[in-house]
C-alpha cells in the first residue's frame, strides 16, 4: 500500500515529462510544473511567533522576504534607512505620499511570492524565442510540444500520445485564461499566472477545473468518495485500509461534501483546495501601520516609516544587539 500526497499535484503527467526529457535539443523548454492540491495563501509567511527580545525578525522577513532581510542585516543603519526609503516609494503605488494598509498588504504578498517570479525569470528565455519580452501561445506550444507535433508517428503507439493529446488543449485553455487582454501573447505577469495559476485570483476557476478533471475518473463532472481517496491512496494488495484513509473518508463525509449528496461539485472542490484561511499578509500590514502611525490617520508617511525603520528592516546595529542578547542569555 502506498500513500500518495494528500495535496496531489497539478500540471503535466509523468509520461509527458519523460517524453520531454528524451526529446532532442529542439525541445528545450520545460512544461508547467505540478503544484499541490490545497493552496495555502502566504504559506511562506506562516504564523507570527512570540516576540523575541523585540528583534522584529518576523516583521523583517514579512516585509523583505527571508533572503533580503539577511542582506539588510549586513548594512549600516544609514544604508538600511536609505534603501527602505526607496522601497517606500515603490510601495506607494498611487504616488500620493502615503502608504495604506492595502498597499502594504499588496507589497507583502508580492514579496512572499518572489520565488514564483524568480522561477519565471529563470525559464523565460526558454520560451521567448524572438526576444520581444513577451511569450506568444505559438512560442510556448513550439517550445513544449514542437517535437511531438513535428514527429507524431514516434508517439502513435505509446501512452505519451494520449498524454500529449490531452495536455496540449489543457495548456491552451490555461494560457487563454491567463491572457487577460486576449491577444494570445503573455506578458511576464500573464505568463506567471499561466505557470502558477493557484497564486492569481482570476485563475482560481482553472485550478478548480483542472483538479476536477484530474480526479474525476468516471467523467460525470463530480468527485465521489472513492475518487477522492484514489487521488491520495492506491491499493497495492487486498489488505485493509490504513487508519489515515478511514480518517480521510470521514473528512470527505463530514467536511468536504457540504451538501451531503455523496460527491463534490466545483464549489465544494473550491472550498477544499482553496481554503479561505487567515490572511497573514493583511494582519502583518495592519500591525506595521498600527505600530508606526503616529498621528493615527490609518496610513503612513515615509517619515513615519523611517522613524520606525528598525521594525521594517534590520541592520548591523540590530544584528549586533541581538548577538549581545543571545550571548548574555547563553551565559
Amino acid at each position: 500500500m502506498a500513500r500518495r500526497g494528500r495535496c496531489r499535484l497539478l500540471g503535466l503527467a509523468l509520461g509527458l515529462l519523460l517524453a520531454l526529457a528524451l526529446a532532442p535539443r529542439a525541445l528545450r523548454a520545460k512544461p508547467t510544473v505540478r503544484k499541490e492540491r490545497v493552496v495555502r495563501p502566504d504559506s511562506e509567511l506562516g504564523e507570527r511567533p512570540p516576540e523575541d527580545n523585540q528583534s522584529f525578525q518576523y516583521d523583517h522577513e514579512a516585509f523583505l522576504g527571508k533572503e533580503d532581510s539577511k542582506t539588510f542585516d549586513q548594512l549600516t543603519p544609514e544604508e538600511s534607512k536609505e534603501r527602505l526609503g526607496k522601497i517606500v516609494d515603490r510601495i506607494d503605488s498611487d504616488g500620493d505620499g502615503f502608504v495604506t494598509t492595502e498597499e502594504l498588504k499588496s507589497w507583502i504578498k508580492r514579496v512572499q511570492k518572489r520565488y514564483i517570479y524568480d522561477n519565471v525569470a529563470k525559464v523565460w528565455k526558454d520560451y521567448d524565442r524572438d526576444k520581444d519580452d513577451k511569450i506568444s501561445w505559438e512560442e510556448y506550444k513550439q517550445a513544449t510540444y514542437g517535437y511531438y507535433l513535428g514527429n507524431p508517428t514516434e508517439f502513435q503507439d505509446s501512452s505519451d500520445h494520449h498524454t500529449f493529446k490531452k495536455m496540449l488543449p489543457r495548456d491552451e485553455r490555461r494560457f487563454k485564461a491567463a491572457d487577460l487582454d486576449g491577444d494570445l501573447t503573455a506578458t511576464r505577469e500573464e505568463f506567471t499566472a499561466f505557470l502558477h495559476p493557484e497564486e492569481f485570483e482570476h485563475m482560481k476557476e482553472i485550478v478548480v477545473l483542472e483538479t476536477l478533471e484530474d480526479i474525476d475518473k468516471n467523467g460525470d463532472g463530480f468527485v465521489d468518495q472513492d475518487e477522492y481517496i484514489a487521488d491520495m491512496f492506491s491499493h497495492e494488495d487486498n489488505g485493509p485500509e490504513p487508519d489515515w484513509v478511514l480518517s480521510e473518508r470521514e473528512q470527505f463525509s463530514d467536511f468536504r461534501d457540504l451538501n451531503k449528496d455523496g460527491k463534490l461539485d466545483k464549489d465544494e472542490i473550491r472550498h477544499w483546495i482553496l481554503p479561505q484561511d487567515y490572511d497573514h499578509a493583511q494582519a502583518e500590514a495592519r500591525h506595521l501601520v498600527y505600530e508606526s502611525d503616529k498621528n493615527k490617520d490609518e496610513k503612513l508617511t515615509k517619515e513615519e516609516i523611517l522613524d520606525n525603520w528598525n521594525m521594517f528592516v534590520g541592520s548591523q546595529a540590530t544584528n549586533y544587539g541581538e548577538d549581545l542578547t543571545k550571548n548574555h542569555d547563553e551565559l
